[in-house]
């Protein structure tokens, strides 16, 4: 059977131009064709569904040790083969600083705490993992947001996970309602709220000089950020995430948070690497992040705050003051000097660097 055949498409309204709109119910996503007419299957129709294989049951309680998760993208330089998974990615140990009985990522967790006779569930999902991680990285807070038509919680995606707003698109009815302020709406605020998650975080100690070539079989290279569940009882380091595979690319054979790390004699910024992260995982933005130099000090330019989402003509250069024009084909650009320095590793490094598209937010979207 057909995925178009599980589509359950129905009319939610109208759209500006005076056509109606259409939404799929069951893979909940728009399903309108050009000049408002019903389109043969929504957007997500193709997206292969959740298995059974890809959602994990976890009783957080049967791992004293503790329990971590995060939002897990494709790494920012990766010169490894091996595969890449994007979703949350789970830690679990029975002992603490013991082996991890869990060490994998899955497009759905389901998680469960005990506490007296009070059993506290959520359930977190690959997409709404991956926002937080965009969001938080760039500054935002969050909430639960709840569509005031069928109550289902609201995820914002891309442009809207870093602009704050009120007027809502719910995924689950396709109907359009209003927040009450100006908000991000992530479900997993409210899953961190109910387990208590918050916990304090501390810089990395450890640091690292790579040598690329020593190691044949490859870098991976992340920014850290924030643990959606964290029950370790010990601060969470921020820094940046490496994995280092074996010689014959088969096996991490490291896999750390370092406080400062060098690639060939080139030390990688924290921020800039944390930046680009985030960045990587925005549609809206894709193509616009570039690595420019101010043309009158020729520093790097690293664009902060609003500006690292926002693609823009004009640039102001911290170090001179100076204000001055991307060059090049695309106007509106955003300054990251990680693209230019990973490019440069890149054509030192064993093998070219994987090209890692986020299928995960792109087909969702």
């Amino acid at each position: 059977m057909s995925a178009a055949a599980h589509c359950r498409i129905v009319s939610v309204g109208k759209r500006r131009d005076g056509g109606t709109r259409y939404w799929c119910l069951e893979h909940r996503a728009d399903a309108t064709a050009k000049y408002g007419r019903r389109s043969a299957k929504c957007r997500h129709a193709d997206i292969p569904p959740i298995m059974p294989n890809q959602v994990l049951d976890l009783d957080i309680e049967s791992f004293p040790g503790g329990v971590a998760m995060w939002g897990a993208v494709a790494p920012i330089y990766d010169t490894t083969r091996i595969a890449v998974e994007q979703g949350v990615h789970v830690h679990a140990r029975r002992v603490p600083r013991g082996p991890k009985e869990i060490d994998g990522t899955f497009r759905r967790v389901r998680a469960a705490r005990r506490r007296g006779q009070h059993i506290r569930e959520i359930e977190i999902s690959e997409l709404e993992a991956v926002y937080y991680m965009v969001s938080s990285v760039l500054g935002f807070q969050m909430k639960r947001v709840d569509c005031t038509f069928c109550r289902l919680p609201h995820l914002d995606k891309d442009w809207f996970s870093v602009h704050p707003h009120r007027r809502h698109l719910c995924a689950g009815c396709g109907k359009y309602f209003r927040d009450t302020e100006p908000s991000i709406g992530n479900p997993v605020a409210a899953a961190k709220q109910s387990f208590q998650a918050w916990h304090p975080l501390k810089p990395a100690k450890k640091v690292i000089d790579i040598d690329q070539s020593k190691y044949p079989g490859g870098i991976q290279v992340w920014g850290s950020n924030p643990a959606l569940l964290w029950t370790v009882r010990r601060s969470e380091e921020e820094g940046i995430h490496v994995h280092v595979a074996s010689e014959d690319g088969s096996s991490i054979v490291t896999d750390e948070t370092f406080s400062r790390v060098t690639v060939d004699g080139v030390h990688l910024d924290e921020a800039m690497i944390r930046m680009l992260m985030a960045q990587s995982a925005l549609p809206h933005i894709a193509g616009r992040i570039v690595s420019v130099r101010c043309p009158k000090c020729l520093r790097s330019h690293f664009d902060k705050a609003e500006n690292a989402f926002t693609p823009h003509t004009e640039h102001y250069c911290e170090t001179c003051g100076s204000k001055f024009r991307s060059l090049g084909r695309m106007r509106k650009t955003i300054g990251n000097p990680m693209i230019g320095i990973l490019a440069e590793l890149g054509r030192n490094a064993s093998r070219p660097p994987q090209q890692h598209r986020s299928q995960l937010l792109v087909e969702t979207i």
